[in-house]
């Protein structure tokens, strides 16, 4: 009965000590694909500054998305853009620009809209 004990601890044992050397092991192995840590994320007034200095002006709109932040302001050309940073960087990685004004269609359905 001592000997069953004894191996069963002795596995046990084992089993706990080749687990605490594998972990980190793997931990250390993270695919470049894996999410960036808040702590390596520029802030958002340091973002802000940076498009700021790029020349966007009226950013209206800072968030965190996924791996990116998602900015909404205005082009040098005064053109609305929506861009999408590098948390580390600051840098612009895609920029959509969005229409400026509404077509006048639009404008209809909005009015029928506050008529009704």
């Amino acid at each position: 009965m001592k000997t069953r004990t004894l191996f069963a601890s002795l596995a046990i044992a084992a089993g706990l000590v080749a687990g605490a050397t594998l972990v980190p092991a793997f931990a250390q192995t993270a695919p470049a694909s894996a999410p960036t840590p808040d702590a390596a994320w520029l802030g958002i007034p340091q973002i802000h500054d940076t498009l700021t200095a790029a020349g966007y002006r009226d950013i209206t709109s800072v968030e965190r998305e996924r791996n990116r932040y998602e900015v909404k302001a205005t082009a040098a050309d005064g053109q609305r853009v929506e861009l999408y940073v590098d948390p580390r960087s600051g840098e612009v990685i895609k920029t959509e620009r969005k229409r400026t004004e509404r077509r006048d269609t639009d404008r209809d359905r909005g009015e029928k809209a506050v008529r009704n």
